[in-house]
């Protein structure tokens, strides 16, 4: 994977899951997907950035222009120092929460990418990558 474009974005406040959808979205839009693929990925962008706010207590958000074997991507990386998901597996399924809400972040969030990765150790944090990629070659 070649990464064409990278900003790193703090996590500090609740700010920033708007900086950081925005950040998304303009990137996904210049690469030329479609307005479902935009969707995704900046809700993804939010969800991720919240998370990271709220239980990793801040953290960072890389956004990057990808490409591999022709085709281009936003993939997105979340780094936190927060206390990290003791049973990964229940938050993956969905509707687990600690925070009274729905429990569908993440398990919602990966459904709405092409690529989703996870590490989470307690005591250390969490680092999760997402990648959405355009469809039929689309760059502008």
């Amino acid at each position: 994977m070649i990464v064409l474009e990278t900003c790193a974005l703090p996590i500090d406040s609740e700010d920033d899951v708007v900086r950081v959808r925005t950040r998304v979205r303009d990137l996904a839009q210049r690469l030329g997907f479609d307005a479902f693929a935009v969707a995704a990925i900046s809700t993804a962008a939010s969800e991720l950035t919240r998370n990271a706010w709220v239980h990793g207590h801040g953290g960072t958000a890389t956004v990057e222009e990808v490409e591999e074997g022709g085709r281009h991507g936003v993939r997105l990386q979340f780094h936190d120092a927060g206390p990290g998901i003791a049973d990964l597996p229940r938050v993956l399924k969905g509707g687990f929460s600690t925070r009274r809400s729905l429990g569908l972040g993440l398990s919602g969030t990966r459904r709405l990418v092409d690529d989703f990765e996870i590490e989470s150790q307690c005591g250390v944090g969490t680092h999760i990558v997402v990648a959405k990629w355009a469809r039929f070659g689309a760059r502008t």
